[in-house]
C-alpha cells in the first residue's frame, strides 16, 4: 500500500522501521506457532480457543520457532509489495519512507504494511510504476509459496470448512488446487501453514489492488484513463455495498474509502501509456479478479 504525502525533508527512523519489523515478525510468528500446532494435530486452522494459545506462545517464546513457516513466507510477500513501492520510487527520485510493518492481533498476526511518499509525482508513468510494482512483487512471490505450501498441505475431508472461522477460495488458489490435487473438493484440503501465508497474500493484494481512490489499483487506473477515475472509483465503492449486505467487512471498507477520499491527486501530464505498461494494466486486472474473494472470512464463533 502506497500514502502520499506532501513534501517533506525527514530523516529516516531507522529504530522505528526495524522495530516494528521485529514486532511485526513476532506477532505473526505466535499465529503461526498455533497454525502449525493445529495442522499437525489435524484441528481446524484457527478457532476462538487459538486465541489464547497466540497470547501462550507469546507469554512464552521458546515454542515460537515452530511458527517460522506461516510467519517468514507472509513477512516475505508483504516486504516484496513494500520494496517494490520504493524501489520504484527511488527509480523516478520521488522521496518515500521505508516500509511500515504494523504488529497485529490473531487471525493473521499483522495488519500489513505501508511506505508513505513525500514528494509530488509528476507523470503517469511514474505513478503507474510506482503503482503496480508493489502488486506484481508481491504477486511474485506469493505464487511460489502457494505452490510449496500446497505441496505440503493433505487432504482431510471437510477441514476446510470446520473451525469457528472458515477461510474464503480465491481463484488463484482454487486452479492450483484442482491442478495439485484432480478431483478433491476445496473443503477436503488441509493448507499448510505456509499455503495459509500465501493465503494473506493474496488477501492483501485483492484490497490494494481494488481499484478505488488511492489505493494501488486507483494509482494505476488513474495513469491509464485519467480523470475519468473518479467514476469508476465510484462505481466499485458502490458495487461493494451489496456485497456488504452478505458480508459486512466490505461495507466497512467501503466507508473508510469514503472517508479516506475517493479522487486522485491531479498530475498534469497529456501523455499516454505505452502498449507494456497498458498490457501490464490489464495484467494487474487479472491479478485482481484471481486474488479477489466475496466472503475472504467468515466466522461462526460464538
Amino acid at each position: 500500500m502506497v500514502g502520499v504525502a506532501r513534501e517533506r525533508v525527514v530523516r529516516p527512523h531507522y529504530w522505528l522501521h526495524l522495530l516494528l519489523l521485529f514486532l511485526t515478525l513476532i506477532t505473526t510468528t505466535a499465529v503461526g506457532a498455533r497454525m502449525v500446532e493445529n495442522f499437525r494435530l489435524n484441528r481446524p486452522a484457527f478457532s476462538l480457543d487459538d486465541f489464547d494459545g497466540v497470547w501462550e506462545n507469546l507469554k512464552h517464546p521458546a515454542g515460537l520457532p515452530a511458527g517460522l513457516p506461516f510467519s517468514l513466507p507472509l513477512m516475505t510477500i508483504l516486504l516484496a509489495h513494500e520494496l517494490g513501492h520504493y524501489l520504484a520510487c527511488r527509480h523516478y527520485q520521488v522521496s518515500a519512507s521505508l516500509p511500515y510493518f504494523i504488529p497485529g492481533p490473531p487471525l493473521i498476526g499483522t495488519f500489513g504494511a505501508f511506505i508513505r511518499i513525500r514528494s509530488p509525482i509528476y507523470t503517469k508513468r511514474a505513478l503507474f510504476d510506482i503503482g503496480i510494482a508493489g502488486p506484481l512483487a508481491g504477486f511474485a512471490f506469493l505464487l511460489p509459496a502457494l505452490a510449496i505450501g500446497l505441496a505440503f498441505s493433505r487432504t482431510a475431508p471437510g477441514m476446510g470448512e470446520r473451525g469457528d472461522y472458515v477461510f474464503g477460495t480465491p481463484l488463484l488458489l482454487w486452479a492450483l488446487e484442482k491442478a495439485m490435487y484432480p478431483g478433491v473438493a476445496s473443503a477436503d484440503i488441509y493448507l499448510h501453514p505456509v499455503a495459509r501465508a500465501a493465503w494473506v497474500g493474496i488477501f492483501a493484494t485483492a484490497l490494494n489492488l481494488l481499484p478505488i481512490g488511492q489505493l494501488d489499483g486507483g494509482h494505476i487506473l488513474y495513469a491509464m484513463i485519467g480523470e475519468r477515475h473518479k467514476w469508476v472509483s465510484r462505481a466499485f465503492v458502490i458495487a461493494l455495498v451489496p456485497l456488504g449486505v452478505a458480508y459486512l467487512p466490505w461495507l466497512v471498507w467501503a466507508v473508510a474509502m469514503l472517508i479516506i477520499g475517493l479522487r486522485h491527486p491531479a498530475i498534469f501530464d497529456p501523455t499516454e501509456l505505452d502498449p507494456t505498461r497498458k498490457r501490464l494494466g490489464w495484467l494487474a486486472l487479472a491479478v485482481f479478479a484471481l486474488c479477489f474473494m466475496p466472503a475472504p472470512i467468515i466466522s461462526y464463533a460464538r
